[in-house]
């Protein structure tokens, strides 16, 4: 699939986007979905094709479906929303290899604690009116300082998987 992207500047449309976690707990044998409500972001194709943009995510919007854990993971044991608001992902470059595979050089920012990230998303549609990125990643949220594990129960990687649907920025 060639799909053409028009050069300008792009809006996130939070009201299709999504990201979303899933975390291994229990020595492994649950695993733990959860959704961020708010999401936000903007982007610019260049001219030369590649791609710049940052996508910023609400932790206070974090909802795992159990009130008692989203407290928690909102606590200074895992995110610190009260001092840590927002997690950020700052794409220095987004280049498309391959058809539509989509390769992303960047940061990371959660807990305020900034590592870089490279990943490969996928270009599911683009054209004049809008175009949709899919990626699914992991990541050692002991790396970000979140290091709570009580017994042993939580370790491992973090996935995270995203649906950003960008439509064309308002001139």
């Amino acid at each position: 699939m060639t799909v053409a992207v028009e050069t300008g500047l792009w809006q996130l449309d939070t009201t299709t986007s999504t990201v979303g976690i899933r975390h291994k707990t229990m020595w492994g044998l649950v695993t733990v979905r959860g959704r961020f409500g708010a999401v936000s972001g903007t982007g610019e194709v260049r001219p030369d094709g590649s791609a710049v943009g940052t996508l910023t995510l609400d932790v206070a919007t974090l909802d795992t479906g159990n009130a008692k854990r989203d407290t928690h993971l909102k606590s200074a044991d895992f995110f610190d929303a009260g001092n840590h608001p927002e997690i950020t992902f700052a794409a220095d470059s987004a280049e498309l290899r391959d058809g539509d595979q989509v390769h992303v050089v960047g940061r990371l920012t959660v807990c305020g604690v900034s590592r870089p990230l490279s990943l490969t998303a996928r270009l599911k549609d683009g054209d004049t009116a809008g175009l949709t990125l899919e990626a699914e990643f992991s990541v050692d949220r002991e790396q970000f300082g979140m290091g709570w594990n009580q017994l042993g129960m939580i370790r491992g990687r973090t996935t995270v998987t995203a649906t950003l649907r960008f439509v064309r920025a308002a001139a």
